[in-house]
């Protein structure tokens, strides 16, 4: 699904959004102030690899 975020330019909220059309773009709300005046932000993605000891391994182990 693609979710996006976004940022209020009135109240700097980030908060995601579901948007499902080019016509719901133009309609994200802030959650906080009720406001259409959004700019989309560029977010960073879960890769699925691990880089620290206390996050669980994504490898499996069955042989």
């Amino acid at each position: 699904m693609p979710i996006y975020e976004f940022r209020c330019k009135k109240c700097k909220k980030v908060f995601e959004s579901l948007i499902l059309s080019p016509k719901e773009e133009k309609n994200v709300t802030c959650p906080k102030c009720g406001l259409k005046t959004t700019d989309k932000v560029m977010s960073v993605f879960a890769d699925g690899k691990a880089n620290c000891s206390s996050c669980a391994s994504t490898s499996s182990s069955h042989s």
